[in-house]
Formats: structure tokens, sequence, C-alpha cells
């Protein structure tokens, strides 16, 4: 079952495409990472899986072909964002009574429990709480919900290593113990590497790569050789990233097999994660996916950060997976 399944996907604000031609399907049973440069359309594309904006083109759907923002869907999906909604005059005791009242799934024994585990007095008020506190107020009221997708859209960003270590940690634990899936959109590679096992990249609001995290790295080789050889064989291979030096150059090319034979006098070596997907952001035009690799390129005025295009728009209930209710 795909948890987000899209065709044709995009969303406009005014004359600039902040998301255009997503398709992509990503199973269950994954932490699946969203990675992507700013402007590049995560949040606009977790934002319209959760149901909170609609898109402009194409169709989503949702935990195997839910509507997002239909009664179903929103009883099976949390969403955590950076700005997660947190009443800074309020207890955190009362935020989960709040959340208890705004949610028909809800489990108010494993909240309180989880809060005790993390030091957070249900006295206190949000106001009082650091940001790794916070963000594990609204981690642990998404998670309440017994969802079945977490969607989590930068939710590391303000966080310290401690921090984000203990977050993560929270995260897996729910993977592990409940099956929980999980989108997360991330700028923190390391962390990213360390959790997710599924990855999609978007470039120009659009899919640059995707696939399970094992495939992905072992379809992909680190070459170095004489640098006077390097346009040579970049000619006949599918490359990716060049780095070329005085005496040595590095190609970064993908592969059919791991037993593609290595040019001689070159040294063939794997990449990890980090090193994959920094290549590929660096190289927007690269691709990933069957069939050539290059994007097709878009008129720069076509694009704008979503934030900015936005400006002014404000989705209310947008962090947590409540429902709205009135400031």
């Amino acid at each position: 079952m795909n948890i987000i399944e899209s065709a044709g996907l995009g969303k406009r604000y005014r004359r600039n495409w902040a998301l255009r031609d997503c398709t992509l399907g990503i199973p269950g049973g994954h932490v699946a990472a969203l990675v992507g440069p700013n402007g590049a359309g995560k949040t606009t594309m977790l934002q319209m899986a959760a149901g909170l904006i609609t898109p402009t083109a194409g169709r989503v759907t949702v935990l195997g072909g839910e509507r997002p923002g239909s009664p179903d869907a929103l009883d099976r999906i949390a969403f955590v964002a950076q700005d997660a909604p947190l009443y800074k005059n309020l207890p955190a005791g009362d935020m989960l009574h709040l959340a208890r009242n705004l949610n028909r799934r809800w489990d108010q024994r494993y909240a309180e429990a989880r809060l005790a585990d993390l030091d957070i007095p249900l006295t206190r008020k949000v106001g009082r709480l650091s940001g790794g506190q916070k963000a594990q107020l609204a981690l642990t009221i998404g998670l309440a919900r017994r969802p079945d997708l977490l969607v989590l859209d930068e939710p590391l960003a303000m966080l310290d290593p401690l921090a984000r270590h203990d977050f993560m940690g929270l995260v897996m634990a729910a993977v592990a113990e409940e099956g929980v899936s999980v989108v997360l959109s991330s700028h923190v590679l390391a962390e990213l590497e360390r959790v997710a096992d599924y990855l999609i990249v978007l470039s120009r609001g659009r899919v640059q790569m995707t696939g399970d995290v094992d495939d992905l790295l072992a379809g992909h080789r680190m070459l170095t050789g004489p640098a006077g050889e390097t346009d040579e064989q970049a000619r006949r291979m599918r490359v990716v990233q060049c780095r070329r030096a005085e005496a040595q150059s590095h190609l970064l090319v993908r592969i059919t097999t791991p037993a593609d034979p290595v040019p001689p006098g070159w040294e063939a070596n794997r990449v990890g994660l980090e090193e994959l997907v920094l290549a590929y952001l660096r190289q927007p035009g690269a691709s990933a996916l069957p069939g050539p690799a290059a994007l097709p390129a878009h008129p720069a005025a076509d694009w704008a950060d979503p934030a900015t295009a936005a400006a002014g728009h404000e989705t209310a209930g947008h962090g947590t997976g409540m429902r709205a209710w009135p400031r």
C-alpha cells in the first residue's frame, strides 16, 4: 500500500508554481526522507497530502486511496511542523486536553506517560518549555492520535543535536512499536542517514530521485581516476557529478549492477546517503529516475519559494494534525 501517491500533482500561487507535475508513490512501512533545496516544493507536497491545502493540478491520495482531508484520512494522519500551533499561555496538560477534545482518536494514557518520561510537567506552561520540549510536546500530541501515517515537516530545524536525537528516538520507537509509517522532510542529512530507509529528492518542484535507500546507494559509485581521461570516461557513463582536480577526477555515476566494469586505472567506491543527496542537489538537472538522466527545465520566473508566494495565507490547525480552533 502506498501511503502517499500522486500523479501530475501541482500547486500554483498566483503565477508561481511551488510544485509541478509531481508523480510518485511512497510505500507504507518506511521512514521516508523528503529532501530538496528551499523552494523545491517539499512543504507544499506534504501539506497537500495532509489535506491542509488543495492541488491546482493533478491528484494525490493517501493511505491506499483515501482523499486528503476526508474524515478517515484526518483520523489516520498526524502532521507535525516546525511551527507547531502550541499556545504558550496554556500548561502542557491543557494542550493535551484541547487535543483530546478535537480528535476522535486519542490515547490520553500514552500522552501523559510520554510527557512523564520526557520530564515535561503537565502543569508547566508551553511558553516556559525549551525548544526541544516544545517539539516533543507537539510530537506527543501527534502520536497520541494513534496515526497510521506521521508526517514531519522540518521538525528538526530549530533543535540542538541532543534534542534532535531525542526527538528522532521517539519517532523510531513509534515506528518499531506501533508500525507507524513516517514521511520526514529535513535538511539535517546526517540525521536522515541514521533513520531513513526510503528517499525522495525534489528539485525545481519535480521528483529528481526516489527509491529504497539501499537500492539507490547500490545503484551509484564514485569513480576516481586520472584527470586526463575524465572526458573520455564521462562520455561512456551516466554521470551525475564530476569533480576535477589537477591530477585526479571524481565521477559520481549511475550503474546498472555492482558488477559493472571499472575502467583500467580507475578506482570505484561506494557512496553514502549524504554524499549522494548533496551530489544531486548540486546538479538539479540530473535524475536518478529511469530514462534520460536530465530533468526538463522551466523558466526561472516560474519558480518561487512557496512561503513567499503564499505570504499572508495561513492554514488553521497547521502542525499537529489537530482540527482547527479559534485563536
